[in-house]
């Protein structure tokens, strides 16, 4: 016997036999992928001593040269104290420098230092790896459709995002 109850309008609606998830089907497949994703990425980043996310520091870095701190937690969209404890991390490792800025004493300039360069090859390997783990077979088209609805549905959020937030 299913444990799913079709019987009626109402209980398709809101039965028991209905799934809580099924009320936002695109929501919980974009769940599902980046949690994956995330856990996916954790492991190879993990094989070179990184935690999600700082690799995402250092490409900014390598990308686009020394940056005030603050600068990185908004650019990353982290807190302040998540950036510190990463920053910290880095450096404890050697792969970035901290240092006051030669105009305003109360600011902190992050940099890569030249022995991040071999962490930035590693980086670069795990995110191609990470790339062809993800898409595996796709076409280039279909990668191009992907990356069109996953831009529509960042900006639908964002949009939502800056509303809540205008509410509040």
């Amino acid at each position: 016997m299913s444990t799913t109850n079709n019987a009626g309008a109402g209980a398709a609606a809101a039965g028991p036999g209905r799934r809580v998830a099924s009320a936002g089907p695109v929501s919980h497949a974009i769940f599902r992928v980046a949690r994956i994703h995330k856990l996916l990425a954790g492991q190879l980043l993990r094989e070179v001593g990184l935690y999600p996310g700082q690799e995402l520091l250092m490409m900014r870095l390598w990308d686009e040269g020394p940056q005030r701190q603050a600068d990185l937690a908004a650019v990353l969209d982290a807190d302040a104290p998540t950036v510190t404890r990463s920053v910290r991390r880095l450096e404890r490792a050697g792969f970035v420098r901290r240092s006051p800025s030669p105009t305003d004493g109360r600011v902190t300039i992050i940099e890569a230092t030249p022995a991040s360069m071999g962490l930035r090859q590693a980086v670069e390997r795990i995110w191609a790896d990470l790339e062809r783990m993800t898409v595996a077979d796709m076409s280039e088209s279909r990668q191009g459709d992907v990356l069109q609805a996953l831009g529509e549905l960042e900006r639908n959020l964002a949009t939502s995002e800056e509303s809540r937030r205008g509410d509040r």
